[in-house]
């Protein structure tokens, strides 16, 4: 059976921030599950995250193709991997990049670091996925934090993404996101062809964090 992902992005949400960001860490390192679960943190809290959550799979927000030197303000690969990085997001909509952005940070990183390159449309999805990024996650930015999933409100470009990359790539998986909220959205995501999804606010500002992971994962 194909290995299943539950991607939460941490943002900068004040529930997933600093302190809280390792309090979410320890409650999703402490679920038992079987299901591939990551973190994707800011870059300031990867060190504590990392540090208190040993057993969690750890990725940063974002990463630039850059060398050492002049380069204020950048977030260089190399330190994310020191600070324990395994991974990251590129290309998100709320910090979007261009192709040779991503291409280039390909290049630079490790054979084993995951790189998930997010996408708004079919369109940029088959484009990102002749650079054999891990992973290419279709988001529409218009149902990002909403309440409706992508799986309810387009399910098509899910199954429609699925459908280019696998013209283009057996190796690049497909992630979904977008108003992903609860483990029947998880389940429309994998029957619509997806690894898995990549959500935020639906863990990130719940009452109850672990009630919340533990429905996402139910119906998988």
């Amino acid at each position: 059976m194909e290995e299943r992902l539950v991607v939460i992005n941490f943002k900068t949400y004040e529930e997933a921030l600093g302190f809280s960001a390792e309090k979410l860490a320890r409650i999703m390192s402490n679920l038992e599950t079987e299901i591939r679960l990551i973190a994707v943190v800011s870059p300031f809290d990867l060190s504590s995250v990392v540090s208190i959550a040993p057993n969690l799979e750890v990725w940063t927000q974002h990463l630039d193709p850059i060398s050492f030197g002049s380069n204020t303000g950048w977030l260089h690969p190399e330190n994310a991997i020191e600070r324990g990085a395994s991974g990251t997001l590129i290309n998100h909509a709320e910090r979007k990049v261009s192709i040779e952005h991503i291409a280039m940070l390909l290049d630079q990183v490790p054979e084993d670091f995951t790189v998930c390159a997010c996408a708004a449309n079919i369109n940029e999805a088959e484009a990102i996925s002749a650079l054999e990024p891990t992973f290419v996650a279709v988001e529409p930015p218009e149902l990002i934090g909403g309440d409706i999933s992508v799986t309810s409100a387009d399910p098509k470009i899910v199954s429609g993404t699925v459908a280019v990359v696998r013209k283009i790539s057996k190796d690049v998986r497909i992630l979904c996101g977008a108003g992903v909220k609860n483990g029947n959205d998880v389940a429309k995501a994998i029957e619509l062809g997806a690894s898995g999804v990549l959500l935020a606010s639906g863990v990130t500002k719940s009452s109850n964090p672990s009630k919340s992971l533990h429905d996402l994962l139910s119906k998988i």
